[in-house]
């Protein structure tokens, strides 16, 4: 009638805690004072909690501090793998291959529009492309770029990939697109008026970004649309700093369309240039 007898068994005995890896993004709750945040690092022993209006606190790592789906755990710091066992990945993600020496620079390329653009194409890719021998060069504007490319002379052995700013439908970048017409050149480009845009819209709350009539800045009509601080603060330093804030965690999901771009740009020009050896090294190294 009343179930299992209390007395039966070991009952002084306490229930155990369990040790949960405190890994990035784990969402958990402070048990003393209920505050509720995904992990986004370590500072001086203590675990960094920031919840979902941005706000970060500090919590030590005692024991049972902390709720996980409702129930109580310790949270501890992950061990990090270390020697052999630790593969290291090159800035683009990829596994790095080791042991292996960049090749002579082959008669393809990459141009990148702007001097900026083509460092961080190098800064990202560069490691991968020097496996194959793919040379990255900024190209200073695309007025010029259909004589530029003539001037090259590609073919079949001496392919192009061209990483083209701003390339909006219907602009004037579109149109000199359009007349390079080589086989063994790729343009692509990011579809973007201000590299705001490449943000998504619901990491910053608001649905969409608002459409700017033609003539008015970009950055002060958005502004005013939607109610952000003015150009004098806006362009210089509050809105990309905000913007840059609300989405540093979601970096993984809101990498732009010049992200895939210049991949794609880059996989055009090493797809006869030795790619295939590349991912076979690759396939061993996972093996």
């Amino acid at each position: 009638m009343y179930g299992e007898d209390v007395l039966a068994g070991n009952w002084r005995r306490r229930k155990t805690i369990p040790e949960v890896d405190a890994e990035l993004d784990l969402v958990v709750e402070d048990a003393g004072s209920g505050f509720c945040g995904a992990v986004v690092g370590f500072e001086y022993g203590a675990v960094v909690l920031e919840d979902r209006h941005g706000k970060r606190r500090n919590f030590p790592l005692a024991l049972a501090a902390f709720l996980l789906d409702g129930q109580p755990v310790t949270l501890r710091k992950p061990v990090r793998p270390t020697g052999t066992a630790a593969r290291r990945r090159t800035a683009s993600g990829s596994i790095a291959v080791d042991g292996v020496r960049a090749q002579v620079a082959k008669a393809s390329r990459i141009w990148v529009e702007g001097i900026h653009d083509a460092a961080m194409v190098e800064r990202i890719w560069g490691d991968d492309l020097r496996i194959e021998g793919v040379v990255v060069e900024p190209l200073d504007g695309i007025d010029a770029l259909a004589e530029a490319v003539r001037d090259f002379g590609p073919g079949p052995g001496r392919r192009l990939g061209v990483l083209v700013d701003h390339l909006v439908a219907g602009s004037k970048e579109s149109r000199i697109v359009a007349a390079v017409t080589s086989p063994h050149v790729l343009v692509t480009g990011h579809p973007y008026v201000d590299i705001w845009q490449a943000v998504k819209p619901e990491r910053l709350g608001i649905r969409a970004w608002p459409v700017v009539p033609p003539g008015q800045p970009w950055k002060e009509g958005v502004c005013a649309s939607l109610g952000w601080p003015t150009r004098r603060r806006c362009g210089a330093t509050f809105c990309p700093k905000w913007i840059a804030t609300r989405t540093w965690r979601l970096r993984s999901s809101t990498r732009w369309s010049g992200s895939s771009t210049s991949r794609q740009s880059d996989r055009a020009v090493r797809h006869r240039d030795g790619l295939s050896r590349q991912r076979a090294r690759r396939g061993a190294a996972q093996n």
